[in-house]
């Protein structure tokens, strides 16, 4: 069958099953929009290429297959940049296809031309320039199998213009070779014997448990870990909904923001089994300092993170489900149960039930008039959603306050940019899971500083009929700077006012075809939310006025270590 280069591209995207294009069209990728016309590819045409790239990485996180967007060259490209390498950070699949001018013309500065594989190159797992319209299949077979397999990322395809209009024959791709691409999978059986050594001796043991545990399907292999050994678990930022969160053995989230328990445990822990996590600065705090008294069991596929930041007393690079049944394996034998940490468990809680996470309830009023709470609105939101609700989040304050006072107890519910930290992350992301997960009720929880990055995209969520719901956490600040200006520049508060008024969130969700609401009082709250809750064909926006001076507790100040945990100010005179 003879068809065009961009005719072959999209059969061959169909041939990898996709069956939705986040996108947005110009000059140099024109041609490959044309087949697009008589496909079965649904394509959500978005406002802006980043809005491509983050609804392609909600859509991933929350199917765990991987998101495909496409953009043109130049700016289109340059504009992709940033979701690439948010998940290249957090280990997300995607495939994004990038036109480009054509071959002749590549380094003559044609007109929106860009090095797209240099400016890329360090932002993702791999990437193409593809020179001749008969490698295509191959090309798209390998990019799928790249972005999926191993520890997941981005890949980029960059396509010129000139091989979207050659003429090939199609052929069906043939078996990815890859040498030298080979991810371990099953881990050593000397390593699993000696971690199953650690874990019998260990007496304040503490599981470590990151976003890899998602990416390997491995929720039921942890439970399974955690029944066998009695080990408490914490989950990190990337990691929630790996293990459910109503379960008593689960301490809470480490890091800067999270638990004082979760914390403090690892602190005092003597041993870590660390899986399918990578020792993000924002969980260690000062590294010298950090877990000191503990030895160490790193589970990851990525040889690379074994030791980067903490050397493992038992570095076990593998599938992370693949290692958890052999240590489920290696233990089943022994019997250990949870008496053995019983004096461990009586600390664990004795802590939990001193320094739970709090705030300055008063019915969830705020201090400044007019306002309520941001975590009365969490606990509000949570409490009126369905369990099975995704939650997405943007950056800052309200991620924070997100990832706290939500539970999450099903894996690929929490939907966030973790290591890159990316402002406008939410609305996009919101969409692409809804797109991924239509049958799921989809909450975006967002800060009016990340709200204005990406509005526009409400628009492509109505035009689409795409029925996301957004609370504005609006506390006219950029929060978390104005926090750190707070704690730790004398309420120096330079540059980070924004004003609650300006825009008129309500106007302006309207104008992009949303139902919106505004709320500035507790009583308001639940029944606002329950009136977004019924609506069911369109987005809708909140604007929650929120507490302007309220702090994110507990938090670990950068560069300090872990046992200097600030709680709230209610629990400062406690004994530790």
């Amino acid at each position: 069958m003879e068809l065009t280069g961009a005719q072959a591209l999209i059969k061959s995207l169909e041939a990898q099953g996709v069956e939705v294009l986040f996108g947005l069209p110009g000059g140099a990728i024109l041609p490959v929009y044309d087949p697009i016309i008589d496909s079965s590819i649904r394509h959500v045409l978005v406002r802006h290429e980043q809005g491509a790239g983050h609804a392609a990485e909600g859509y991933a996180q929350v199917t765990g297959r991987a998101g495909v967007a496409m953009v043109t060259s130049g700016p289109g490209a340059t504009n992709v940049v940033t979701p690439l390498a948010d998940a290249m950070m957090d280990s997300i699949p995607l495939v994004v296809i990038t036109g480009q001018v054509a071959s002749a013309s590549i380094g003559t500065d044609a007109f929106q031309e860009v090095d797209t594989r240099g400016i890329t190159m360090g932002v993702t797992k791999h990437n193409y320039l593809v020179t001749s319209a008969d490698d295509i299949s191959d090309v798209v077979a390998e990019a799928f199998h790249l972005a999926t397999t191993g520890r997941p990322g981005p890949v980029l395809i960059d396509f010129p213009k000139d091989v979207a209009n050659a003429r090939t024959t199609w052929r069906e791709p043939g078996p990815v070779d890859l040498p030298g691409y080979a991810p371990p999978s099953v881990p050593e059986s000397a390593a699993v014997q000696a971690a199953a050594e650690l874990i019998a001796a260990a007496r304040r043991p503490v599981i470590y448990a990151g976003g890899g545990i998602l990416k390997a399907n491995a929720t039921a292999a942890l439970h399974r870990f955690v029944n066998l050994t009695g080990i408490p678990v914490v989950t990190t930022l990337m990691g929630r909904g790996a293990f459910p969160e109503s379960d008593p053995r689960w301490l809470g989230m480490p890091g800067m923001h999270g638990s004082y328990t979760a914390v403090t445990a690892m602190q005092q822990a003597d041993l870590l089994v660390a899986l399918g996590t990578r020792f993000d600065d924002r969980v260690t705090g000062r590294v010298d300092a950090f877990a000191p008294r503990a030895k160490v069991i790193h589970v990851d596929i990525d040889r690379a993170e074994l030791g980067k930041v903490r050397r493992p007393d038992v570095p076990m690079a593998a599938d992370c489900r693949a290692a958890i049944d052999a240590l489920c394996d290696a233990l089943a034998p022994l019997g250990l149960g949870a008496e053995r940490l019983a004096q461990w468990i009586a600390t664990l809680e004795a802590w939990r039930e001193r320094f739970p996470l709090t705030y300055d309830r008063d019915s969830g009023t705020g201090a400044v008039p007019g306002t309520v709470k941001p975590q009365f609105v969490l606990e509000e939101l949570r409490r009126l959603t369905p369990p099975e609700t995704v939650l997405v989040s943007g950056v800052g304050q309200h991620q924070m306050w997100a990832a706290q006072f939500w539970r999450f107890e099903e894996p690929r519910s929490w939907v966030n940019s973790g290591g890159l930290g990316t402002m406008g992350f939410a609305v996009p992301a919101a969409l692409g899971a809804k797109v991924g997960r239509p049958d799921k009720m989809v909450w975006a929880v967002d800060g009016d500083g990340c709200f204005q990055m990406t509005a526009q995209e409400l628009v492509t969520a109505s035009a689409e009929r795409i029925p996301v719901k957004v609370a504005i956490l609006n506390n006219a600040y950029l929060g978390m700077v104005r926090q750190w200006q707070h704690m730790f520049y004398a309420e120096r508060y330079s540059e980070v006012y924004l004003s609650p008024d300006l825009p008129d969130y309500v106007r302006w969700a309207e104008a992009m075809g949303c139902v919106a609401f505004r709320v500035s009082t507790p009583e308001e709250v639940e029944p606002t939310i329950e009136k977004a809750n019924e609506v069911d064909d369109r987005p809708v926006v909140i604007d929650f006025r929120i507490d302007s001076m309220e702090q994110v507790y507990p938090m670990v100040p950068a560069g300090a270590s872990n046992d200097d945990i600030v709680v709230h100010p209610s629990q400062s005179g406690l004994a530790r």
